[in-house]
């Protein structure tokens, strides 16, 4: 039978051997269901989506991660090419504009007008306009960057311990994926993936503190499950949050940036 190393850190490793947890077992049954979604994912993101409507095709998205994933189907018919790029998963997201991603864009000080500049254009007044999507490209499938990007995103969600997809994981999976232009883009203005993620999580734990403290302007508090629209004050004290909670990670991260330019300067 094959070997595969698994390498965990110093702390979970000590805490396994001490609970005497089956490692073997534990890692073949989480890898059965890690090959059985990516494949899922893969299949259902490069396959035809002229085939049905690539929104009900990711059912553990929630309704704003499908409808970003519906306007970067129209941006890129607009754009009259033949394949969705993470460039146009990105801009859906932007032009969607209630998503938590964007609150997380904001928190980590990467501006989502700054975002939106830096992106290849791409014709948001015709995006929806279903006769010119007829006219320009089909738009037929996700590209390979794209749709490592939604396997990635998928990834995150499970590794988050959460049972649906919402726009922060598209967004770390954009970040995370190397090779697409959305990520360069992300990754150019300071939308590091550790980063990033601490501010997903944060901004979810400060969410719920919000909703339990019963804050004015969560629109769709009582909904369970992911964060809803977060507006007015909310929106604020929910920026502070994460803000507090990535402040330690950030200026380790100038710490380390500084040492390493004074390194190559000597």
């Amino acid at each position: 039978m094959p070997k595969i190393n698994v390498y965990l850190p110093d702390e979970l490793a000590e805490a396994v051997k001490a609970a005497g947890v089956p490692v073997s077992a534990v890692c073949q049954r989480a890898l059965e269901q890690a090959v059985r979604r990516v494949v899922a994912i893969r299949e259902l993101a490069l396959g035809d989506l002229e085939a049905s409507d690539p929104a009900s095709r990711f059912p553990h998205f929630t309704a704003r991660t499908r409808e970003v994933m519906k306007l970067s189907v129209a941006q890129a018919r607009a754009a009259g090419v033949a394949e969705v790029g993470t460039e146009h998963l990105l801009a859906g997201m932007l032009a969607e504009g209630t998503n938590l991603a964007l609150h997380v864009l904001r928190a980590i000080e990467v501006d989502p007008d700054q975002v939106r500049q830096a992106l290849p254009a791409i014709p948001d007044d015709q995006a929806t306009d279903a006769e010119t999507q007829s006219e320009a490209g089909t738009g037929g499938r996700f590209s390979r960057a794209a749709a490592n990007a939604l396997e990635m995103a998928v990834s995150e969600a499970h590794g988050l311990g959460h049972n649906y997809v919402g726009c922060e994981h598209l967004l770390l999976g954009l970040i995370s994926e190397p090779d697409g232009t959305a990520g360069q883009v992300l990754r150019s203005l300071g939308a590091e993936a550790r980063l990033t993620r601490r501010a997903v999580v944060a901004a979810l734990a400060g969410y719920v503190h919000l909703r339990a403290q019963g804050v004015q302007g969560l629109a769709g508090a009582q909904q369970a499950g992911p964060a809803p629209v977060v507006g007015g004050d909310a929106a604020k004290l929910l920026a502070a949050a994460v803000e507090r909670a990535v402040e330690p990670l950030a200026r380790r991260i100038d710490r380390i940036e500084q040492r390493l330019d004074s390194g190559f300067g000597g």
